[in-house]
């Protein structure tokens, strides 16, 4: 299941280009707190903090406690969404979505594939079709990753939603038929055509081609 890390934040009373830039260059970044039963704050968190927080996580689905420095409840919080700088490096805002522990989440959770599928032994190639699954869960049961084990996949073979076991807690709201992973033979590429005849160097005369000219006649005798 997906840890909860504590952070620490602060309210955020600077609003602007210029002066959140003063923030960043201060060592903080600007951030954003909103949810169903929360009212919207603006706030701040520690760069640094923060930056190394998303490195220790396996997935993207980052469960933060946010505890907001004058306030005396900490805040269950899912990192909706990181803006990123993509020119100069760095990290440009953070949404926080506020969630409670009795309220479903949605959360998108990477596949993993486990195991060598029995298909590959006769040139299978396995192929995931789907990279992540889309789940519903309560905050505690969300997992960082879903794990497949595709050892007994066979040549030709899929494995369906419905075929895997998802976490106690876990739901999908895809259809139990999508494939998720599929063993599948090799692609040949189809044997070149044959080479057109050749042409021939010197073309056959057309029918009805006018014959060539005669020889010229002999002269006539000399008269007496």
């Amino acid at each position: 299941m997906a840890k909860i890390l504590d952070l620490n934040a602060e309210p955020r009373n600077v609003a602007g280009s210029r002066a959140v830039n003063r923030l960043r260059k201060a060592g903080n970044l600007p951030a954003s707190l909103y949810g169903r039963r929360t009212s919207p704050a603006s706030l701040q968190v520690h760069g640094k903090t923060f930056s190394k927080l998303l490195e220790s996580s396996a997935s993207d689905n980052i469960l933060v406690s946010l505890k907001i420095a004058g306030s005396s409840v900490e805040q269950l919080a899912l990192v909706q969404e990181v803006q990123h700088d993509y020119l100069r490096g760095g990290i440009l805002h953070i949404d926080f979505h506020a969630v409670a522990h009795d309220e479903e989440i949605h959360a998108h959770v990477p596949i993993v594939l486990t195991g060598e599928a029995a298909g590959v032994k006769f040139g299978g190639l396995v192929e995931a079709i789907h990279h992540d699954l889309e789940v519903r869960c309560l905050p505690k049961d969300l997992p960082e990753t879903i794990t497949i084990d595709v050892t007994a996949l066979q040549l030709n073979g899929s494995i369906h939603v419905g075929e895997i076991q998802l976490p106690e807690g876990v739901r999908t709201r895809l259809a139990a038929e999508v494939v998720l992973v599929h063993c599948s033979e090799p692609k040949v590429d189809a044997e070149p055509e044959p080479a057109a005849a050749a042409v021939a160097t010197a073309a056959a005369p057309a029918a009805g081609a006018a014959k060539p000219a005669a020889a010229a006649a002999a002269p006539a005798p000399a008269k007496k």
